[in-house]
């Protein structure tokens, strides 16, 4: 075999949990250790390790993230009462996930991986549709109380000086209730516009943003105006220099139109609405498991993560000792983005290449009909052949040995 290419600045590695745990190292031992002299900070994200440091695990990994500007990651329990239990936890700790995209100051740009043979269950959809959703705030950052009959609920902002302003949010005179507070932060959204600015000019695609401004008069307004904005001062010319147009609309109207497109356009969300509607492109789309997703800081800084879960029924199978055939192809396009971008900032074309070389031979195994249970359940090519995970990877590593010749 030839020389392994060499890397100069590590990438900063995230491992993860259950059976993603597994086919992390699969990956690793079967398609990048082979080519590639990996350098890697390591950090075990796994909830076993997050439980024994008391979560600071995860914010070192982000700001090792910060130092090195490149992370690849693995999917992570985030625990409610049952992993509680299961765990013997010290506390419930947050999703990992928001805490890094907190830390960041990141938005989350999700892409649809396309293979011919699965079809998009809106037929319209030739080209893929990229959310880019804000990482910060919203409900993930929210307070939020049950209330008592009789209670008189309000929002009170104390300034600098000491003076208050409040509104009444409800008065719970004859009914127990709940309330929540959210919040959000110029900052933030100003990082977030800029991100999707620069993303759409990248990617020289379109950029839609929509929000409910109609209705939130103050909050989802403020989303509004900062985008217009920054657009307006900063991007406008960049934009019709490079022939791609920055639209916005409601959020209703949004999902009219996005359903009606080809696609080939980015969708910016905010938290939630890019949450719910970044799994719902997926599965229209075909699969989660067929979903690319990046986390982009205003700074330039990027971690890539598969945009699943941690597939805990699979793992469990795996304990017994049962073969599985669970869908991996997420998790190595996030080590292709990451060692890509890696490629990118330190000029070591080789990586790049290998990269792209991964991705063409993952593809080109599913096109040739080998693939998981799940996909080959939605695949419409005749001749498939479902196999288990570790089968796969070496099918997928065939091909790429030979484009690596």
């Amino acid at each position: 075999m030839a020389e392994k290419i060499k890397m100069t600045t590590p990438i900063v590695e995230m491992d993860g949990d259950e059976m993603t745990r597994i086919i992390w190292k699969m990956i690793k031992d079967i398609l990048i250790l082979p080519y590639i002299d990996l350098k890697s900070e390591y950090y075990d994200l796994g909830l076993v390790h997050r439980n024994e440091t008391n979560d600071q695990v995860t914010i070192d990994s982000a700001e090792a993230t910060k130092k090195y500007g490149v992370a690849v990651k693995c999917a992570t329990i985030t625990p409610n009462a049952q992993r509680m239990t299961e765990y013997n936890l010290k506390e419930m700790w947050k999703s990992p996930n928001g805490t890094i995209r907190a830390i960041l100051d990141g938005t989350v740009f999700r892409k649809p991986i396309l293979v011919k043979g699965i079809v998009p269950y809106i037929p319209t959809w030739t080209k893929p549709i990229t959310i880019a959703r804000h990482a910060y705030g919203d409900i993930y950052k929210n307070t939020e109380l049950r209330v008592k009959a009789g209670s008189k609920a309000e929002l009170v902002v104390t300034d600098k000086d000491g003076n208050e302003t409040r509104a009444l949010i409800h008065d719970f005179k004859n009914s127990d209730g709940v309330i929540q507070g959210v919040h959000n932060l110029d900052d933030s959204i100003a990082s977030f516009a800029r991100s999707c600015f620069n993303f759409a000019l990248d990617a020289k695609e379109d950029l839609w943003f929509a929000s409910k401004d109609t209705i939130s008069k103050t909050y989802d307004h403020r989303f509004k105006d900062i985008f217009a904005e920054i657009y307006e001062n900063e991007y406008k010319e960049k934009f019709e220099a490079a022939g791609i147009e920055y639209f916005y609309t409601l959020i209703d109207d949004v999902i009219a139109r996005v359903v009606r497109s080809n696609g080939g356009f980015i969708w910016a969300c905010k938290n939630y609405d890019g949450d719910v509607m970044s799994d719902m492109l997926a599965t229209a789309f075909g699969s989660l498991g067929l979903m690319t997703s990046v986390l982009v800081s205003p700074s330039g800084v990027y971690e890539y993560e598969a945009a699943h879960g941690t597939v805990t029924r699979h793992y469990y199978n795996y304990l017994k000792g049962e073969k599985t055939s669970t869908n991996p192809i997420a998790t190595i396009f996030a080590w292709s983005g990451a060692l890509r971008k890696r490629g990118e900032l330190d000029n070591i074309p080789e990586l790049m290449d290998y990269a792209d070389k991964l991705e063409k031979a993952s593809i080109q195994t599913m096109e040739d009909g080998i693939m998981d249970k799940n996909l080959a359940a939605m695949s419409t090519l005749e001749n498939k052949q479902p196999v288990d995970t570790e089968t796969f990877l070496v099918e997928i590593n065939n091909r790429l040995a030979a484009l690596m010749q």
